[in-house]
């Protein structure tokens, strides 16, 4: 067989596939067939969105443990699972009309805090990455005596995060349907899988890791709402000049 040249990687090419970098000599034409496989790689039971749901109900400690220190291919990558699981709450918190159960903001007042909240609750994707941060951060704090670094305890905040907004779009939808007012019942359960999570892939048999693990939940919902208000406040008195205008006045 003639050698040909990679055009990926600039290697020589004897068989259907590049020595160097693995990728095929001759990409397969983008027809129908195609676009159904790749939906079906996407969510199928072997590697796809639905297998790693799965892997991530049944035992979310071991399944992300073994993403950072075994197999990186098994599972959906966490920043798409994340990305995917807030897009799909979106979709469904639009499409059925209810109410928002993890991030309420009242759109009659509207406040630069209230816009900020608003802008997060139409981008749940983005938002969930900077919420993971500071529950990442106290989860190290909380477990700093375990060898995991701050990216690695991110990576498992992706995770279950996006099972988090999973759940919400399941009682979202419920709601949507029914008229039954149980998002807050899907808020709930969120919150006690994020502790069986978290819990369950530092130390499953310590009951004390489940109590850092809710309390690492919810110190970092606190802080990231604290600094949100923060921010919000900075904003108000650099460009609203009624606000520098009552701080000036203001008698203690």
């Amino acid at each position: 067989m003639a050698e040909e040249i990679c055009k990926k990687c600039g290697g020589k090419v004897y068989s259907n596939f590049c020595p160097e970098c693995g990728t095929p000599k001759k990409l397969k034409r983008i027809d129908g067939d195609y676009v159904l496989s790749e939906i079906v790689s996407v969510l199928n039971f072997d590697k796809g969105i639905l297998y790693t749901i799965k892997e991530l109900l049944k035992h979310p400690g071991n399944t992300v443990k073994e993403f950072i220190s075994a197999d990186r291919n098994r599972i959906v990558k966490p920043i798409i699972f994340i990305i995917i699981s807030s897009l799909i709450y979106t979709l469904l918190r639009q499409f059925f009309q209810f109410e928002d159960g993890y991030i309420y903001h009242d759109d009659s007042k509207p406040t630069t805090a209230m816009y900020i909240f608003g802008w997060i609750t139409d981008n749940y994707g983005y938002g969930n990455l900077i919420m993971g941060i500071f529950i990442a951060f106290w989860t190290k704090i909380l477990f700093r005596k375990y060898k995991y670094n701050f990216y690695e305890i991110l990576i498992l905040l992706c995770f279950v995060m996006g099972m988090g907004m999973l759940i919400l779009a399941v009682f979202g939808l419920l709601e949507g349907i029914t008229d039954l007012k149980i998002l807050q019942f899907g808020g709930m359960l969120f919150v006690l899988y994020a502790s069986w999570a978290i819990g369950q892939f530092f130390d499953k048999r310590k009951f004390s890791s489940y109590v850092k693990a809710v309390s690492s939940y919810l110190l970092g919902m606190i802080t990231f709402t604290i600094v949100i208000f923060l921010i919000a406040f900075l904003i108000d008195i650099v460009f609203n000049p009624n606000v520098i205008a009552a701080l000036t006045h203001f008698q203690f």
